[in-house]
């Protein structure tokens, strides 16, 4: 490859790491386990990646870890300039596609052309939960939260008001696939509400 070309290249990925580092200051309602303050998008995302790693006994056959690791760990960079929208809010998820969208084509343009495209394939890919690989990085996502709730005694539930049929609703479509979380979820979910960290019904 041509130096000047190359270099080129090199400055393009690295102006795309600096850009990302803004992902460290997106804060979401998730609390850590330590309840001491709530986890930002980094934090989350590696969170994911990790359990993935872990995890990855109760995937689908076939699925391809390498590539459920890359999505967690990219799906969430659109927040940089779309946001966090707490997923219990309707309001602030109104007109969300559309932000994350435009923030994609915005944040993944900042990369060389092949990389950028391999990078919106992937956060499309995730969006769409059509492939295993998806699906299981969806199950992640949305496993994560509720177990950080179940481990900090309800503290994003509680201060927001959220009911057993909210949490059921959310989950479902991305966990029921999977028995051993779906069992864990519902047996779960039916303490919470017991010990007062949801509102029934």
């Amino acid at each position: 490859m041509n130096t000047t070309i190359e270099m080129k290249r090199f400055s393009r990925q690295l102006e795309f790491i600096r850009e990302i580092d803004k992902v460290k200051s997106i804060f979401r309602q998730t609390p850590l386990m330590d309840k001491s303050r709530k986890e930002n998008d980094a934090e989350h995302s590696w969170h994911l990646a990790a359990m993935a790693l872990i995890l990855s006994e109760y995937a689908e056959e076939k699925t391809d870890l390498f590539r459920v690791i890359k999505m967690v760990l990219i799906h969430d960079l659109v927040e940089i300039d779309a946001g966090d929208a707490y997923l219990f809010d309707a309001a602030a998820n109104v007109g969300k596609e559309e932000r994350e969208q435009e923030a994609a084509e915005r944040i993944f343009g900042i990369l060389p052309e092949d990389i950028g495209t391999e990078i919106m394939d992937l956060w499309h890919d995730f969006e769409e939960r059509s492939t295993n690989e998806a699906k299981f990085a969806t199950l992640m996502d949305r496993f994560q939260p509720f177990l950080h709730n179940i481990t900090t005694e309800g503290i994003s539930w509680l201060e927001h008001g959220i009911s057993r049929s909210q949490v059921l609703t959310r989950m479902q479509p991305a966990v029921e696939a999977f028995p051993l979380f779906w069992d864990f979820l519902t047996s779960n979910v039916d303490m919470a509400v017991e010990k007062g960290w949801l509102k029934p019904g």
